[in-house]
Order: structure tokens, then sequence, then C-alpha cells
């Protein structure tokens, strides 16, 4: 006999708020094209792991399901999907550029003290020319307002399939 509560045999869903694409399509639009020009120079499985870390740190469950699945189609490996919200610990399944990243990534997502700090933009300096970090800071503001779009109007994850339109 276990001693385990039993978990609902259907946990509360949350229902959509509203469909932001169709109710601000000109605002949709135009963060579709800054999306597009954000990941423009960078490699597209870097793009899909910066995405997938803000969205675990924003709570976005649907952007998780969207990029998760982009970055398998994109050829990722499950075992660097899965460990990328411990990447620290995990570092020896990252390269030197995608830690530098992805701690930049955190840094610019959470802002906890107001600021990036020195030696985190010294890092991400490091690893990408000035255009590339420029276009890596445009990737990460871009997911986060993706993900306090799709957070605020909740979003429902797992209808996404890799070649649709996306963020």
């Amino acid at each position: 006999m276990s001693t385990r509560p039993e978990a609902p045999e259907h946990p509360t869903e949350q229902q959509p708020r509203l469909n932001f694409a169709e109710l601000a399509p000109e605002v949709y639009k135009a963060m579709y094209r800054l999306d597009t020009a954000a990941r423009q120079g960078l490699d597209p499985v870097l793009v899909e792991l910066v995405k997938i870390r803000a969205s675990q740190i924003n709570h976005c469950a649907f952007c998780i399901d969207m990029h998760t699945k982009d970055a398998r189609h994109a050829g990722e490996s499950e075992a660097r999907i899965h460990l990328l919200s411990a990447w620290e610990e995990a570092a020896g399944h990252y390269t030197a550029k995608e830690r530098a990243a992805l701690a930049l990534t955190e840094a610019v997502t959470v802002l906890t003290d107001g600021f990036v700090p020195d030696a985190v933009y010294r890092r991400a300096a490091a690893h990408f020319e000035e255009r590339e970090l420029a276009q890596l800071i445009a990737l990460i503001l871009t997911i986060n307002a993706w993900n306090r779009i799709a957070v605020t109007c909740r979003s429902v994850p797992g209808t996404y399939q890799p070649g649709q339109p996306h963020r």
C-alpha cells in the first residue's frame, strides 16, 4: 500500500486568457520581425538553448515546449536539453561560448541586482564578436518579451510542431 497521496486525475489546467496574435496583430508581427532579426548571425542551436533557458527561468511552459522541440529539430541532443536547467553543474556538456551565452541569458533575464554584472558581460564579450554579442543581447531581450506575452496570456503548451510559424 502506497503512502503517497494520489495526484488528481486531471490537474487544474489554466485556460488561455486571450489570443494575443489575433487581438494585437501589429504588435505580434513586429515581435515576429524582431525575433527574426535578433537571431541573424547566431548559431541556430545556441539560439534554442538561450530561448529554452530564459523560458525556464520565466516559467513559460509554452516557450519551453516550443523551443525544446525546435532544438531537437535542429539536432540538439536530449542530454543537453535535459541538463540545461543545471548547465553550470553540467559544464562538460556545453562549450565555453555556450556557457558564456547562458550566463548572460540568466543575468539579463533575472536582473536581480538591477544590472548585468561586469564579469558576466566580459565573459560573453570574450567569446562573441561585438556584432554577434549585440545579436545575442537582442535575442535574450526578445525571448523575455515573448515569455511575458505567453505567460500573461496563458498560452497553452503542447500543440506546437517544428516547421510551424513561430517565435
